[in-house]
């Protein structure tokens, strides 16, 4: 269950960065996901809900969006998104849609990345 270290992983800079920024309240986080990172985002946002539980974060909306492969193929150039639909979730067989062979380079889809922390900070009067 590699998805409980990735949350704990996540939910670690989330809190690092908000109170290094002197947070008083984390209210959103945009997280992307690659289709080709194999972790399960249901999974992922689960595990972030019950993280956030008695901290700044409790209230804060975590945003999981879910970025497409995209490649680059070594045979007939083809460059752009490739459909995952119907293949093995944790092995996926990637070709080019244009020319079937296997022989593609990834450009995106492997990454997981906190994109966007939106926080609350004390006012500068207080």
């Amino acid at each position: 269950m590699h998805e409980l270290s990735m949350a704990q992983g996540i939910f670690t800079t989330v809190m690092d960065t908000a109170e290094s920024n002197d947070a008083t309240e984390v209210t959103k986080v945009i997280i992307e996901v690659g289709r080709l990172a194999m972790i399960n985002p249901e999974q992922i946002s689960f595990l972030l809900d019950v993280l956030k539980e008695n901290t700044i974060a409790e209230d804060a909306d975590f945003v999981i969006n879910e970025i497409p492969v995209e490649i680059e193929c070594q045979e007939c150039d083809y460059k752009g998104i490739v459909s995952l639909d119907g293949l093995d979730h944790y092995a996926p067989i990637i070709k080019c849609p244009k020319c079937e062979t296997p022989r593609i380079l990834i450009l995106n889809g492997k990454d997981i990345i906190v994109k966007n922390i939106v926080i609350e900070k004390p006012d500068e009067d207080e």
